[in-house]
């Protein structure tokens, strides 16, 4: 099979798994929403420091737009968006940059990055991830949205249902007059950058794609024994499977039935492996910290090899893989300057 036929059946296998959990297809719309003043937080972001020493935008004039479009039937099918742009008199199209947040945080944490992003001429885009900012009604909504997954089984609140919002949004940017279609980029720190991976990997339409901290091969972990880290970020499903399975402890049998469970195939077919190369040829820069647990660099050889190799079967150069030294699962600034670079580089004029 030819790669671009490979990668296109794969893409629709992984529609089918995202469409096969879905409430009954709504029209599309949007509906007017409020600026969020006290956003809910579940916990300390793992860009914490980032995003409170990043330097403020200088300018300030900006258009900003906050609604909910709707995905699919139900509370969680309202995803709310926030927008930034320059105020401007010209009708030119310019370049969109979604940028997605990691967990427990919110489309509000994200707003210095946003503002930076509109004052350099981009449309800023961010929404709330499944049950988190105004998708959550509790601290523990996201933890408590996983177990039910596990226990149920009809619905995928670990990145999948996310990534089904994601194709939604990329209906509404292409819609736009003001964004130039062929300049979307996307950038998802953590778990936002799983986000951001999965949504290219499933969306041609995000032409410029930059996941920090979160590029990982789940199927290494498990081989490997090294999947402690990433399920203690999200221990409470673990736990509960673990009862439910009459184990001890947590093992990588635990691991890979909650893995097939809550994310079906992530953990096989659509790993880092698979996915990854079919982002390929659009420009791809994946950025990890070098020490981090939840996204162990060594499991990484075979997805970089692989997606180097698709790269380079079509004399494309658009690649790049950073690993800061002494980094472990932490966003920098200087990580955050390497993506605003990438997209300068891709995306402006």
């Amino acid at each position: 099979m030819e790669p671009i036929e490979s990668a296109a059946n794969l893409r629709s296998q992984f529609l089918e798994v995202l469409r096969s959990r879905r409430s009954p297809v709504v029209p599309f719309q949007t509906l007017p929403a409020k600026c969020v003043v006290e956003p809910l937080y579940q916990g300390t972001p793992c860009d914490y420091e980032a995003m409170k020493s990043f330097p403020k935008a200088r300018i300030h004039n900006f258009n900003e737009e906050n609604f909910y479009l709707i995905t699919e039937e139900g509370e969680q099918g309202r995803v709310p968006v926030l927008i930034l742009s320059m105020k401007e008199s010209t009708h030119s199209k310019r370049p969109a940059v979604v940028i997605l947040h990691s967990t427990d945080a919110s489309k509000e944490w994200v707003r210095p990055l946003l503002e930076d992003y509109a004052s350099r001429g981009y449309i800023a885009v961010a929404i709330d991830s499944r049950y988190h900012g105004e998708r959550a009604k509790t601290p523990t909504a996201y933890q408590d949205a996983l177990v039910s997954s596990w226990k149920k089984g009809d619905t995928m609140p670990f990145v999948y249902d996310t990534v089904w919002d994601l194709l939604i949004l990329a209906d509404y940017l292409t819609a736009r007059e003001d964004i130039d279609h062929s300049k979307i980029g996307i950038l998802g720190m953590s778990l936002g950058g799983i986000h951001a991976w999965f949504a290219a990997f499933a969306d041609t339409r995000y032409s410029v794609v930059v996941p920090i901290i979160s590029v990982q091969s789940f199927r290494w972990a498990i081989d490997n024994d090294q999947w402690h880290a990433r399920v203690h970020s999200i221990k409470s499903v673990f736990e509960e499977a673990r009862i439910d399975l009459g184990k001890d402890t947590i093992d990588k049998e635990v691991v890979e039935k909650v893995w097939n469970r809550i994310a079906p195939g992530l953990a096989s077919e659509f790993d880092s492996l698979h996915s990854v190369p079919v982002i390929a040829v659009r420009p791809l820069l994946i950025i990890n910290g070098e020490d981090d647990p939840r996204c162990p660099v060594e499991g990484l050889d075979a997805t970089i090899s692989t997606t180097q190799k698709t790269f380079d079967a079509q004399s494309v150069t658009h690649f790049k893989v950073i690993v800061e030294p002494g980094i472990g699962h932490e966003v920098t600034l200087s990580m955050l300057k390497e993506a605003s670079d990438w997209f300068d580089k891709f995306l402006k004029p």
